[in-house]
């Protein structure tokens, strides 16, 4: 059993869907290696998430955002937890509905995702500032 790990900054995103799988590939090559495995993503953050989902089409991540928006809307008037900006509380709501890991099997040496899905950045707050994901592939 082979096991990789990295941990990688990710440069600071908008409030938004965003696509990442390129990112994480190009800081684990090492995936190369196993025939058969899973790879875990995951972020260091409470106020942003990730998830899987269509890779093609931007306007899916546009309405990714406006969905959530209206799901999970700003300045409730039930939220205690609002010291830190209007786009706090929700973010933390949005990000634990989405999770903080996703995992992908790893088949000859690639990920086996669908032809359209890829990696997204959930990025939920207004000026959430560089993110940190650790990034584990293991397998044989």
């Amino acid at each position: 059993m082979k096991f990789f790990q990295k941990e990688i900054k990710l440069p600071p995103y908008t409030r938004g869907f965003h696509l990442i799988t390129n990112n994480i590939l190009s800081a684990i090559p090492e995936i190369g290696q196993i025939e058969k495995g899973q790879m875990q993503v995951f972020i260091k953050h409470t106020s942003a998430s990730l998830t899987i989902n269509e890779n093609a089409d931007a306007t899916v991540r546009s309405d990714f955002e406006s969905h959530f928006n209206v799901m999970v809307p700003e300045n409730a008037p039930y939220y205690k937890h609002t010291y830190e900006g209007s786009d706090d509380m929700p973010a933390h709501i949005k990000a634990s509905l989405l999770g903080a890991s996703v995992n992908i099997p790893i088949t000859k040496g690639r990920l086996n995702l669908g032809i359209w899905q890829g990696v997204y950045l959930c990025e939920h707050r207004d000026y959430g500032g560089a993110r940190t994901i650790v990034i584990t592939a293991f397998g044989v």
